[in-house]
């Protein structure tokens, strides 16, 4: 068995030290070579980046929007149930006319930036000799009010084409309170 002498493992490790200083320095060799082969792999990916920000916008988008879409007709409908809850309420109360119900609705409904909505109370309250509006006053105890809100969601998109229908789509709300007072 050959033991190596001292000298040997000094001139052992300097090899070893000459050997990581020129990688370092990136003297020729293997490294240089695979990093040419690297280089010409990105120079025909330049363009890839553009052609799958091509690919994936307009459905990342189409999610966007719908997400947006569908918010606002959420939000649409909760202000339809809180204008046929005003109604209902004024409605219920002594003395109140259907244009009294229709002004509370269209002031919510106009708060809101909601221009086309309709209300619809039930039971109707008209006169039938004069035509003219009479007070609900007349509904008994336990009578109940129904005040019905609705509007054409096309209207109150705020894209220019709904997603959701063919703007056919009508959003309503309908509430209903009776009546507690005994005059």
């Amino acid at each position: 068995m050959i033991l190596p002498t001292m000298s040997r493992v000094r001139s052992l490790r300097s090899r070893r030290h000459i050997n990581q200083t020129s990688k370092d320095q990136n003297l020729p060799g293997d490294e240089v070579k695979l990093e040419k082969v690297h280089r010409l792999c990105r120079r025909n990916r330049r363009g890839t980046a553009a052609v799958e920000f091509a690919l994936v916008a307009p459905v990342f988008f189409l999610l966007v929007f719908g997400m947006i879409e569908f918010g606002r007709m959420v939000m649409v409908q909760q202000v339809l149930t809180n204008a046929s809850r005003e109604g209902a309420r004024v409605g219920v109360l002594d003395g109140t006319t259907a244009d009294a119900i229709s002004d509370t609705v269209e002031n919510y409904l106009v708060s809101a930036n909601i221009t086309a909505g309709v209300a619809t109370i039930e039971p109707t309250a008209i006169d039938d000799e004069t035509g003219a509006d009479k007070a609900y006053a007349d509904a008994d105890y336990g009578d109940g009010i129904e005040v019905t809100v609705s509007v054409p969601f096309g209207q109150v998109s705020w894209l220019p084409s709904s997603f959701f229908g063919n703007g056919d789509t009508v959003l309503s709300a309908t509430s209903v309170m009776r009546r507690e007072t005994i005059e």
